[in-house]
């Protein structure tokens, strides 16, 4: 079989080029080699959360890597058949366990006994989506299209000291697989707020939550989580918009030096974008919904954004599968749908 060559230095030049691709290889059996690993990055090459990405790869398929290296900028990827299983996976740094999970997930609902994937890492942490996001959006947001797992956080691990630990059971979608719809528009929606701190004093939490309250949306209830099992310090702010049965979490999070009203806007500037786009699809999740579009060679949905990650994220998933992607613009949003050529 013919092996793919991707160039990770196009568009958003970055880790997801790398994930996205080792989940196409493992699905479709084809053959991977990517250059230029995450080119556009301050830190080119394989860091340690896209070498677990990889080295998950060949767990699930048995698969074989040439370049599975720190700071390698090539990687040669031959997958094997993909099998179910009980997986763990130590990143060994504060890298993202999300990322690692969303690597193998797509694969794994291909397959016709359920699996469990374990892995130990950061939960929250900027750049990536945290674990919440991954149980209140994403998960709910493939479910009805035949995609059904679950996940569970069994310990908190926030940037920069990681050692957190999160668990995916996996169901097979088998041929259940339905397209993915999510155009709706003008469902009542309610803001709830969820303050994160780790080791921090507690009137961060307090500021936080005056900051929430004094905001500009109309935030129903404000929970704060001590995460008492952390590792290390930790806090991120988050709001929760619940329309239609649905769940959209955005996080800004804190950090030394970074006060909290930047920590409050930044979560605030993002809910209210959203919702002057009247989407149902935020922009951090609609580059995940694409591969689940892809496998059901069908899907649509609205979103508040074309995002550098969305458009890169096509052009990969085009060079493993046969499918069209169209992107029409729409009074202050776009519509992304799916099809067979």
């Amino acid at each position: 079989m013919k092996t793919v060559l991707i160039d990770g230095s196009k568009e958003e030049g970055g880790g997801q080029i790398l994930r996205t691709s080792l989940a196409l290889s493992c699905i479709t059996g084809k053959p991977l080699r990517i250059e230029n690993i995450r080119a556009a990055r301050r830190n080119p090459g394989l860091a340690r959360q896209h070498l677990v990405c990889a080295q998950a790869a060949c767990e699930i398929s048995k698969g074989k890597c040439q370049g599975d290296a720190l700071g390698s900028h090539i990687l040669d990827f031959r997958p094997g058949p993909v099998r179910s299983g009980d997986f763990h996976f130590d990143i060994g740094s504060a890298g993202s366990a999300s990322l690692v999970v969303q690597t193998v997930l797509p694969a794994l609902f291909g397959v016709y006994k359920p699996s469990r994937v374990t892995v130990t890492g950061g939960t929250h942490n900027p750049w990536a989506p945290p674990f919440d996001f991954l149980s209140e959006t994403f998960l709910p947001a493939i479910s009805p299209a035949g995609f059904s797992g679950r996940c569970k956080l069994i310990k908190h691990g926030f940037y920069p000291a990681g050692g957190g630990k999160m668990t995916f059971s996996i169901e097979p979608s088998g041929q259940s697989a339905r397209p993915i719809d999510l155009c709706g528009s003008g469902d009542e929606f309610q803001i709830h707020a969820r303050i994160y701190t780790a080791r921090l004093p507690a009137q961060i939490a307090r500021r936080q939550e005056k900051l929430l309250s004094d905001s500009a949306l109309n935030i129903a209830d404000i929970e704060h989580v001590e995460a008492t099992d952390s590792d290390g310090p930790g806090n991120c702010v988050m709001l929760r918009i619940c329309s239609g049965g649905r769940t959209t979490v955005f996080t800004a999070f804190g950090q030394k030096g970074k006060p909290s009203e930047k920590v409050v806007g930044e979560v605030v500037s993002l809910a209210q974008d959203f919702l002057k786009s009247g989407a149902v699809v935020d922009r951090f999740l609609a580059d995940q919904l694409l591969i689940y579009m892809a496998v059901s060679n069908a899907g649509a949905f609205t979103t508040s954004e074309l995002s550098n990650h969305l458009l890169t994220n096509i052009e990969v998933i085009k060079q493993f599968l046969p499918v069209d992607f169209n992107t029409v613009e729409q009074p202050r949003q776009y519509r992304v749908s799916c099809q067979s050529p």
